[in-house]
């Protein structure tokens, strides 16, 4: 029995041949030609089917070229295939798609190799790099671009691919080199703790008191200075060091305190002398050699023994109060500086209008302010000893405040 593109003999079917190829046997008669014949083009019909749906398939998807591979198979497949049809124009469309998928993927293995060209730039940019973590995550993207981009012509994928790692692993080279040496470093820096801490205790057990606080200001300073550690490795040696240099301090405090005493009489002399001091800074203009003067009597003052006899109890609120007076005036006078560009070209009697009309703002502000938390005071009830009592010493406090401003004013 005879087909356009086959025929059977003796039970056999046979597919013409196509393409170079000789005539092959593709099957063989199992109830009747007819039907054997219908069989062979019906499995021609499913292999159309593929063809039409892989070029479908290639038409609708963006990532055309990664078709390539299945078009090929199909085509080998084809001249192989089992059925009667005109295998010819299938193998042609196949072969057109071939040449039209080649010249994408060409297209995009240059654009893919001017995208590596560039990240490898990028990458040859950052390889002497030493901001580590910042760095290390620019690489990571770069690694993750570099692998999205599709591939290179295979003649140059080697040479491209060494020139990227080459600068990656530059620098994870550098960065570990890096962190070697901070870990050899790192043990240096123990042993220099581990230093100071047994200073700090040969310092604790001196009976020279202020020659062990000689000691633990330098050992302190030099700790500030000394190189990094873990924090797990240098968190038990800084318990034992601050707590041995707290003990130094203490105990020279306390000895200190001892040596500073005073008889009743002169204490009452020397701090009616600083109050006196301090009052007459306070009515100075404020200078910025007023403000350090005030700073120095301040920690003269922290010298003195913290008891007072009574004698001397107003001569203490008169230092604290020209205290406040001298840091008032010297906060106004930045500030009516930083509200007015052109202070410093006013005449004196402008100046003094500026500073009281600024004071009077500051006057409302805190008097509004104390009102506020007299009111809370009223309103509030809390048993004696806790919160009442916090709230009466900032009512003191704003009161303290208004004073010295009032003075202030009034002085203006």
């Amino acid at each position: 029995m005879e087909h356009p593109y086959g025929y059977i003999k003796e039970d056999k079917v046979y597919l013409k041949g196509f393409l170079n190829q000789g005539d092959r046997i593709i099957g063989e008669v199992k109830e009747d030609e007819a039907s054997t014949i219908k069989y062979f083009e019906e499995r021609f019909k499913m292999v159309e089917e593929k063809v039409a749906t892989l070029k479908k398939d290639i038409e609708e998807n963006q990532n055309k070229g990664s078709f390539l591979m299945k078009l090929i198979h199909l085509r080998d497949a084809l001249m192989q295939y089992d059925a009667l049809g005109d295998f010819v124009p299938l193998i042609e469309e196949l072969n057109h798609l071939e040449t039209y998928l080649e010249e994408i993927i060409q297209s995009n293995r240059e654009r893919n190799l001017e995208i590596k060209k560039g990240l490898i730039l990028e990458a040859d940019a950052l390889k002497n790099d030493t901001d580590w973590k910042n760095t290390t995550e620019a690489y990571k993207n770069l690694k993750l671009r570099w692998i999205k981009t599709g591939p290179v012509e295979k003649q140059i994928e080697m040479e491209i691919e060494n020139q990227f790692n080459e600068a990656v692993e530059h620098f994870f080279q550098k960065r570990k080199d890096y962190y070697d040496g901070l870990a050899l470093q790192a043990e240096e820096n123990i042993k220099v703790y581990e230093s100071l801490v047994q200073q700090a205790r040969d310092a604790h057990d001196l009976h020279d008191v202020k020659q062990a606080f000689e000691i633990s200001k330098k050992i302190q300073k030099q700790w500030k200075e000394s190189g990094r550690v873990p924090a797990e490795k240098r968190q038990p040696l800084w318990d034992e060091f601050s707590k041995l240099n707290n003990r130094i301090f203490s105990k020279f405090k306390r000895v200190a305190q001892q040596a500073a005493f005073l008889p009743p009489r002169e204490l009452i002399k020397k701090t009616e002398q600083m109050a006196n001091e301090m009052k007459r800074l306070a009515k100075s203009e404020p200078t910025s050699e007023v403000f350090a003067a005030a700073k120095k009597l301040q920690a003269d003052w922290k010298q003195l023994p913290p008891k007072k006899p009574r004698d001397a109890q107003q001569f203490s609120k008169t230092f604290v109060f020209f205290s406040d007076v001298v840091f008032e005036k010297s906060f106004l006078q930045r500030l009516v500086k930083s509200k007015n560009s052109d202070y410093d070209k006013m005449n004196v009697t402008e100046q003094k209008q500026a500073k009281i009309h600024l004071m009077r703002d500051l006057i409302h502000r805190d008097q509004k302010e104390l009102e506020t938390i007299q009111n809370n005071a009223e309103n509030f009830r809390a048993p004696e000893g806790s919160f009442d009592m916090i709230l009466q010493r900032k009512i003191g406090g704003y009161k303290r405040k208004l004073d010295v401003k009032n003075y202030i004013l009034k002085e203006l």
